[in-house]
């Protein structure tokens, strides 16, 4: 019989490729040191990094012992898989500071207390820089073949556009050195990846036979898409990321609350932690009562707790609430108005000049094309200042309406929103 965490993976569909199933099977049938590795080329992961750490984080649930490996050495290098030219190389110091910026991530994701099966963060910079040019040549480039390295596909689809650098070339040696150097300190004997890195997996299953004679194994987990075939984790207004300052913990959580009826029993899979029973119910939910949107706020609550803390989930999901009257918006701080009006439609008033009228705002903000269409809002009764119904057509808002000094929120009928700030 088949592993309960394979089979639980397979479910879910996060397996792409792995080596010998059966031989994994056996290997997972006792507490294993497996690892992941993720390069800082930016200051925060993103969710398509989340996806792969939390299939870490299953491993660990199941008892197994996760070694998180951020690529302080190889970040400075740069991957070439799914680039179409050369990364810019970030200097030294950029890079450290991104590596302890994405520790602090990782260390959401996993536990580092468990006594049975504490993750270990490592750092690949502490074994790759006291090694020098010359015995990386002798030691561990000797076992390469450059034939099989230019026919790895990332290689070879450069070669055959612009180009590629040494440098990025010898990526994949230095990612083979890692999982050697693990085997070695950790008896690690399994390392995951996106469905990217099979290529550079696979190498370091080849150096570490070649070197210590032993064997190891790998697996793959298939880069996530949406229902329509376009890349996941992706906005109009670019990557969700898992830092604050980068993705608010409001965005973050509309996100999700948000995503496409298609793609939640997919994401539901992928993200959540609950059980397949638990997980069907919710698929379910969808079906009988999709406007309810139960599976998805479900989800939303989980990821967000996850990387934002629970504290946080609560305030941004009374903030969505307030926006559309379910609460005091007067309430909402700065920073958390800030974030949830952010992606509004909007128009600007400088400060210290007079307001226009509520009609005249609300088409500068482009929610409707002209004054007749407002005023024709305003005359159904679906006009709203800060939540309040606005009744009259000369109804102009004033300094006291302002919320915290510097918005106004317009709203048309029950969920068309727009933003007024005040600047300068």
């Amino acid at each position: 019989m088949e592993n309960s965490l394979l089979a639980d993976l397979e479910w879910r569909g996060l397996i792409a490729q792995s080596t010998d199933r059966k031989e994994l099977d056996q290997l997972l049938s006792k507490p294993t040191t497996l690892y992941l590795g993720i390069d800082p080329t930016a200051p925060s992961m993103h969710l398509g990094n989340l996806v792969v750490f939390l299939v870490l984080r299953r491993f660990q649930l199941a008892g197994h012992n996760p070694i998180a490996l951020v690529g302080g050495a190889t970040g400075l290098v740069g991957d070439p898989s799914g680039k179409n030219d050369e990364r810019i190389l970030n200097e030294e110091k950029t890079v450290s500071e991104w590596v302890a910026k994405i520790k602090k991530q990782v260390e959401k994701v996993l536990d580092f207390k468990d006594k049975k099966a504490a993750a270990k963060l490592v750092n690949n910079l502490d074994w790759t820089k006291p090694v020098s040019a010359l015995e990386f040549l002798r030691d561990i480039g000797k076992h390469f073949s450059v034939n099989q390295m230019l026919a790895k596909d990332s290689v070879a689809n450069r070669l055959a556009s612009v180009g590629i650098s040494y440098t990025e070339f010898s990526y994949q040696v230095l990612q083979s050195f890692d999982y050697l150097e693990l085997y070695r300190r950790h008896n690690c004997k399994l390392q995951i990846g996106g469905s990217d890195q099979w290529g550079n997996i696979v190498a370091g299953l080849d150096l570490i036979r070649k070197v210590e004679g032993g064997a190891a194994h790998a697996l793959t987990v298939p880069l996530l898409t949406k229902s329509d075939g376009s890349k996941f984790g992706k906005t109009a207004s670019g990557a969700i990321w898992l830092d604050d300052q980068m993705t608010s913990a409001y965005e973050f959580f509309q996100f999700w609350l948000n995503s496409e009826d298609a793609d939640l029993p997919k994401l539901l899979k992928v993200f959540s932690m609950k059980s397949r029973v638990e997980i069907e119910q919710l698929i379910e939910s969808v079906k009988i009562d999709p406007g309810a949107r139960q599976a998805h706020r479900e989800l939303a609550r989980e990821m967000t707790s996850l990387i934002h803390g629970a504290g946080m989930t609560q305030k941004v999901e009374e903030a969505a609430k307030a926006l559309f009257g379910q609460g005091e918006i007067s309430e909402l701080d700065l920073p958390t108005l800030d974030a949830a009006l952010g992606q509004l439609p909007r128009t600007t008033v400088k400060k210290g000049d007079p307001f226009p009228s509520w009609i005249e705002l609300l088409v500068a903000t482009g929610v409707v094309d002209s004054k007749s269409a407002a005023r024709r809002i305003l005359k159904e009764g679906g006009a709203y200042l800060n939540n309040k119904r606005v009744e009259s057509e000369d109804f102009t808002p004033t300094k006291s309406d302002l919320l915290q000094g510097k918005y106004l929120l317009l709203r048309k009928g029950k969920r068309d929103l727009a933003a007024v700030e005040i600047v300068g």
